[in-house]
């Protein structure tokens, strides 16, 4: 028999190819007719509809090519469509486009489709089995977390500078206070979802907590930020136990419709209470943080207190105000991190890891499973508290429209895309899931087709995250496969846990 190299081109099967690239065309179709081809106009006759028909056929037929690469480096045709990729990303600098953003998009889909037969040529990636291809990717993010010992702290230190750099605008600060804030909250329910392995759908319910907690303390009490921070965590851990003590039992699917069904209670409820929370208005004039109670953010301040400005010799600033929001935002998120690594560490983290991996092998070892679920609810619900008071003071004003489902979605759509239990994972889905439709947002109503096709191909690429390498955090023996006295120390810490499984 005949051996077959691997290093040669497979046969192209037109038919096939043609046939998946039509239906990814088909699908695209479906998708920018209502997002792209049709919009709402204001005319002096009243409200208009508008077609824009050549930007459809232009944005499908995109599509369609890509799609068609990518099956040709699949089947080991990498280097011709190497060639034509970065044909097709130098041609949109001088073909004309019906629009500026078919514009882009070509160019970028282009460099895309060009670097991914480059990986493919390089690595013979499209020669590999989808079970090869896992282990090596893997790899890739055991070797990602191992170096986030060093990664980390760079990834600090720039974040502490980035205020101070001439990149620094108004416009990439906000972007920077919202992606910190995203990843606070990724980290929170990375506690819950990461780590003790339920599946939380309503974390939205106690951001909005910690935040409507700010708001009507300092409307009706007049308290200061910093006095209602403190008390928004609590207040919305509090929260988190009330949830969790009567639905812990359940499990899988049921447990998720009702942490979905608390979520929406609590809006609901933030509607409906006009005369507490304004209802739908929301509350408005939110009070600014101020520096540790010392200074105000404002040119004129109030009698008997100084401002930012005037106590550091400083000319006066918006920005003052806007950098140290962002500063506030970073070291709240550290907090959330330093802490989560460090419970982990502890018997209750390991707690939470043995609870992810089997619930009922927890149980006969003495393992209170309810406890357990308990801490972890309501530790991520106070989090989620405190950015949800942060998230109030920088706003300046709150309604229930700012806590719907969808925020919850984003949220766990971040834990789940970077990995879940994966500190660094959070912070490089973060970065896609809100980052990506900022970076997009000069290309108007392809901005969230842009996001969408980001996520398919993150799912497709990477279906456990990007970061989804588990490392036991404790080892009865050592990585070699050794006892010694390191093991003896991690088996006399597991007691419940690894000692269990030693025995």
């Amino acid at each position: 028999m005949t051996a077959i190299s691997l290093s040669s081109p497979r046969a192209i099967a037109w038919p096939a190819i043609l046939k998946e690239a039509a239906m990814t065309a088909f699908v695209a179709l479906l998708l920018t007719i209502p997002l792209v081809g049709l919009r709402t106009v204001d005319r002096p006759t009243g409200l208009g509809l508008e077609t824009r028909w050549d930007e459809v056929a232009a944005a499908v037929g995109l599509v369609f090519l890509g799609r068609l690469g990518l099956c040709l480096i699949r089947e080991g045709h990498a280097a011709i469509v190497l060639v034509l990729a970065a044909a097709a990303a130098a041609a949109g600098f001088f073909i004309a486009m019906p629009t500026e953003a078919l514009r882009i998009i070509l160019i970028a889909g282009g460099a895309v489709i060009a670097i991914r037969a480059i990986l493919a040529i390089r690595t013979g990636r499209s020669k590999l089995s989808q079970a090869e291809r896992d282990k090596r990717m893997d790899h890739i993010a055991a070797q990602v977390q191992h170096a986030s010992r060093w990664l980390g702290p760079i990834a600090i230190v720039l974040a502490l500078a980035f205020p101070f750099t001439p990149l620094a605008d108004r416009q990439l600060l906000d972007i920077g206070i919202l992606l910190l804030t995203y990843v606070m909250l990724g980290w929170g329910l990375n506690i819950v979802v990461g780590l003790a392995g339920l599946l939380d759908l309503g974390y939205v319910a106690f951001y909005a907590v910690g935040a409507y907690s700010y708001a009507l303390l300092a409307h009706y009490f007049g308290f200061s930020f910093w006095l209602c921070l403190p008390l928004a965590g609590l207040l919305a851990a509090l929260s988190g136990v009330l949830l969790g003590f009567p639905v812990l039992r359940l499990r899988g699917d049921y447990f998720a419709i009702v942490t979905l069904g608390f979520g929406e209670i609590i809006r609901i409820i933030l509607i409906n209470w006009y005369q507490f929370t304004g209802g739908p208005n929301g509350i408005s004039g939110i009070p600014r943080p101020s520096f540790f109670g010392i200074a105000d953010f404002t040119r004129t301040p109030a009698d008997g207190t100084m401002a930012f400005h005037e106590l550091f010799g400083l000319e006066f600033s918006p920005l003052h105000r806007i950098i140290f929001l962002y500063y506030l935002i970073l070291v709240l998120a550290l907090i959330v991190n330093l802490f989560t690594m460090r419970i982990r560490k502890l018997p209750l983290g390991r707690a939470w890891e043995a609870l992810r991996e089997d619930d009922i092998a927890c149980a006969s070892l003495g393992i209170n499973r309810t406890n357990m679920k308990l801490a972890a609810f309501a530790i991520a619900a106070m989090f989620g508290g405190f950015a949800g008071s942060f998230f109030a003071t920088r706003q300046g004003f709150i309604s229930p429209e700012s806590f719907t489902f969808i925020e919850s979605a984003i949220i766990l759509a971040i834990v789940v895309l970077g990995g879940m239990g994966s500190q660094i994972g959070v912070v490089v889905a973060a970065l896609l899931v809100i980052g990506l439709p900022e970076a997009f947002r000069e290309l108007a109503d392809y901005r969230m087709l842009a996001f969408g096709m980001g996520m398919v191909l993150i799912m497709l690429w990477r279906p456990r995250g990007l970061l989804a390498h588990r490392d036991p955090t404790i080892l009865l023996h050592g990585k070699g496969g050794s006892g010694g006295p390191a093991a003896g120390t991690a088996a006399a810490g597991g007691q419940g846990i690894a000692g269990g499984s030693a025995k």
